[in-house]
């Protein structure tokens, strides 16, 4: 036997005692003839990136919209993007509430979404139904010049799209819904399972 050889022979001799030694320490029998097994553990992921959709706004001003608001627009039907048209530009039509609700304005609606994470569903509201839900009210949904409106208001947050039901367009809120009747023009507003004034002109 030449040298390497017995250095191979020995090292290998060597490597099957440690592990015998090991598997006897702890009660276990190793088998030293078994292939190692090797498993791929991930810890993190990097995030996704947030969606981006860059529009055209009022006054030909690019507007970027990002995360669910994003997610949202691109996924709207053709009629619900000619329903909103442009977006609005300035801190009062677009950004983060108190409350962390995040929010875009367009020229007939408006996209909103509880919060900003990844994920988080938006939906978008106009019409009869949006301008009911940013009528000012008091904390049992009647009109208020000193009330709060929007998803700060009693109604609180957009869960829904406009769904139709009957002869109505009804949209939900965390605390109540909104229907409005396409035939007579009546808007009826529910908070906390009450039926509130509107607030709307007759």
């Amino acid at each position: 036997m030449n040298t390497s050889t017995y250095r191979r022979t020995t090292a290998a001799g060597l490597a099957a005692v440690a592990l015998t030694a090991i598997g006897c320490s702890n009660g276990a029998n190793v088998d030293v003839s078994a292939q190692p097994q090797v498993a791929l553990i991930v810890t993190s992921q990097a995030p996704a990136p947030s969606p981006e959709v860059k529009l055209i706004g009022e006054r030909d001003v690019e507007v970027t919209l990002t995360g669910p608001i994003a997610a949202k627009y691109s996924s709207a039907t053709d009629s619900q993007k000619a329903t909103l048209g442009k977006p609005l530009t300035g801190d009062h039509n677009a950004g983060t509430r108190d409350n962390g609700v995040v929010f875009q304005q367009f020229q007939g609606g408006a996209i909103v979404a509880k919060n900003d994470d990844a994920g988080t569903p938006a939906y978008i509201i106009s019409g009869p139904i949006r301008d009911a839900w940013n009528i000012q009210r008091d904390a049992d949904g009647v009109p208020s010049a000193t009330g709060s409106n929007g998803s700060a208001g009693p109604l609180g947050v957009v869960t829904s799209d406009e769904t139709t039901v009957g002869g109505q367009l009804v949209t939900t809120f965390e605390h109540g819904k909104i229907a409005y009747n396409t035939t007579t023009g009546q808007v009826e507003v529910t908070v906390n399972g009450k039926v509130v004034p509107s607030g709307l002109p007759s």
